[in-house]
Order: structure tokens, then sequence, then C-alpha cells
């Protein structure tokens, strides 16, 4: 695959949800720009003489050969952001696959399986809250009676959302025959951190992705007049707001955990109004359940609402060794990475479908903001890793 190719894909995809300012991407589900990129993901596959389907999540499948007859290979990731995101985290994924496929098919390979290009919907959650969305009521995770009534913040549902993006929302949930397609699934995603920056290699191989939730956490207060009431006769749930930051931080740093509050919904919002009532979300993670757990515990009086929750994923180590061999007959020798970040690949993984994951090196270690990166060079190669990870598993019939 030439690097002219994979610069024609960037710059059909750059100006999509791209903020004015150029200030990052919103790219959120099923919204006009989700349109975009799901046409664009079908022009993509056609041009390459690719069936689509879309099963009933909502999630994009093309696929060079029959699934039906046998499971497949699957690779991709997803097209959308998280609010001003950086340009690389899931698109990178779904560039790559195609630009693998087209390496594969220009070296002569003859697979004996099928090999699927995935895109899911709603990775990020940016719009509805859950993260993974696509992948989880793919997979059963997510019950759809709960996803149809999730609401962005101007009150849409996602089912009105499905109405308006013309799809029916009646037809949303679980699909094995999708998932049974999926005989392994090999996920490349830039690395969101620093890890291969300091070990010096272009792509590694990953090994766990950590176990990580969100909660909402309800703070309330009494609306009042911020001229005419004096302090001592407030009722402020923003003090309350600062105080539970300041105390996950600090039920964090003691538990070696990370916890972050990027999420707050003030009432009535105004700015000559004292609120009402705070609503605020809480995303805690590490590399051990019992560290999360104890973030919770010391913030069990707030009454955090659990929203999601994604156990520790190991990912398939007998697969992880298949693409590390791989990619060491190919002149790469890559480190094995753990990972803070959520991935369909981790909700496949727990469902039973072998997964394995590439990452590419982020010369920033900036994830989710307009600094994110990844040089040419190294995205070439992670094409490479992945055209070998994926020839390994396509020319061998599946144990």
């Amino acid at each position: 695959m030439s690097a002219t190719t994979f610069r024609r894909a960037w710059d059909d995809l750059a100006p999509v949800g791209r903020a004015p300012d150029g200030a990052g991407y919103h790219r959120f589900a099923w919204t006009r720009e989700d349109r975009t990129l799901r046409e664009w993901f079908v022009g993509e596959a056609t041009a390459r003489g690719l069936d689509v389907d879309t099963d009933r999540a909502g999630n994009l499948w093309a696929w060079w050969g029959d699934p039906d007859a046998t499971p497949g290979v699957v690779t991709g990731s997803h097209l959308d952001s998280v609010p001003g995101g950086g340009a690389f985290d899931g698109p990178l994924g779904v560039v790559s696959a195609f630009a693998a496929l087209d390496e594969l098919r220009a070296r002569g390979v003859r697979p004996v399986r099928p090999l699927g290009v995935a895109c899911f919907v709603d990775e990020e959650g940016a719009r509805f809250g859950v993260a993974c969305a696509g992948s989880r009521l793919l997979t059963g995770a997510l019950d759809a009676d709960r996803a149809r009534g999730l609401r962005d913040a101007d009150g849409t549902t996602m089912a009105d959302a499905l109405r308006a993006a013309g799809r029916d929302p009646a037809s949303l949930g679980a699909d094995p025959a999708a998932l049974a397609r999926v005989g392994a699934f090999v996920e490349l995603h830039v690395e969101q951190g620093r890890g291969l920056v300091h070990s010096g290699d272009p792509v590694g191989v990953g090994s766990l992705i950590w176990p990580h939730g969100r909660w909402r956490v309800e703070l309330r207060g009494e609306a009042n007049h911020a001229g005419t009431t004096p302090l001592a006769d407030r009722r402020d749930p923003m003090l309350d707001l600062a105080s539970f930051v300041q105390r996950a931080r600090a039920a964090a740093t003691d538990a070696g955990a990370l916890a972050t509050v990027g999420k707050v919904r003030v009432e009535p919002n105004g700015v000559n109004a004292i609120a009402s009532q705070v609503t605020a979300w809480l995303d805690v993670r590490a590399d051990d359940e019992a560290r999360v757990r104890a973030v919770l515990a010391e913030l069990e009086a707030d009454e955090p609402a659990q929203e999601s929750w994604t156990a520790a994923t190991v990912l398939d180590a007998d697969l992880a060794d298949a693409v590390a061999g791989a990619l060491g007959s190919a002149g790469l020798t890559p480190p094995r990475l753990g990972t803070g970040a959520g991935h369909d690949a981790g909700i496949l993984a727990a469902a039973g479908v072998p997964t394995a994951m590439l990452f590419v090196r982020n010369p920033t270690g900036v994830s989710h903001a307009p600094a994110e990166s990844a040089d040419e060079a190294d995205c070439l190669t992670g094409v490479h890793a992945l055209t070998a990870a994926l020839e390994h598993l396509l020319t061998r019939e599946p144990s």
C-alpha cells in the first residue's frame, strides 16, 4: 500500500466533524457527521468489491469472502470521537484495515477464511454515555431497552436518534448471527499513552485492557439569586462538586488508580443563579479491579450510580503470540502493552471471541484531544504489521 493511498483516506476523513477552529473533532453517533462517516466506509468497501451489511446494533461489516461459510478474521475499529477528540483514535484502525486488505491482495494472498473489516458504532459513548455501545449491543452486554432509553445532553433518546437516522429502533439488539461470523478479531489502534515512545518501538501488541467504569452522581442544592443570597444561607451544590472532585482524586491517589470527573451538568446553568442541582460523571480505572472498588468505597456516601462497567480483559494469549510471531517474521519485535483505554476488542473478548490488539506509537502520548498524533512512517509500519498478522491468520485453517 502506498503512502499516497494512505494520505487520500486521511484527506477524505479530515474535514468530517472537525471543529471550525480546527481544535479537534466532534463525531457523535447517529448524527449528520456519523452518516457521512458511514457513507465513506461503505464507499471504500464497495470500491474494493466487498459485501457490506449492518448488524442489529448498527455496526458496519465489509467482507472479502463468505462469512457464513466459515467464521472469518476481522479487523477494524470505530470512526466516532469524544468531544474535541483527535484524528487517530478509531479512524487509524479502520483506514489501516482497508490498507492491509489492499496489501494482502497486492501480495496475491489467497485466504482460506473470509476477511472482515468492521466499523463499530458509538464506541466512545460521547453522545449517550455508554462506551462501546455498538459492540455491547452486538454481544448482548447492553440491554436493548436500556439503550433505546439513553438520552443525550439535549434530551434526545437513542431511539429518537435512530429514527432520525432512518433506522428502526425496534430492531436494536444483540445479534448472535453476526457475532458468530467473527472467528478472530485484530484491532489496530493508536496508543493512548507513551509506552512505545519509551520503548522506542513503532508498534506493540496488546496484552490487557484495564477494568474501568463510569458512575453518575447527583448533587442537590437550592436555586437562588447570586446577588442577594448571603453565603451563609446558600445550599450550593457546586461546592459539593468541588469537594467530590477533590475526594475522588485523593481516593485514586491512595488506591493507585485513575479517577476523572470530565462531564458535568448544572441546573439551571445561569451565571447569576445558584445551582439547584449538579450531575457529575466519574470515570475510574486501574490495572486491578480491587483498586477501582477502593476508590468507589471512599465515595460511597455520594451514592454513585453505575452506568457502565468493564472487567479486566486479558486478550487472547495464543492469538497475541501468533500476531507477535507474524510481526517477528516481518522484522519487528513488538513489546507487549497493557492499556487503560477501553476498546471494542475488549467487549468482543469478553464475549468469547479470540481477540488481539496492535498499537501504533503516539509521539505526544496525548489522546482524546487535538494533540493526539502518529507519524506517517509509524502508521505505515502499523499497516505492514497488521497485514503480516492477517496473512498469518487467513492462510491457516482455524484450530
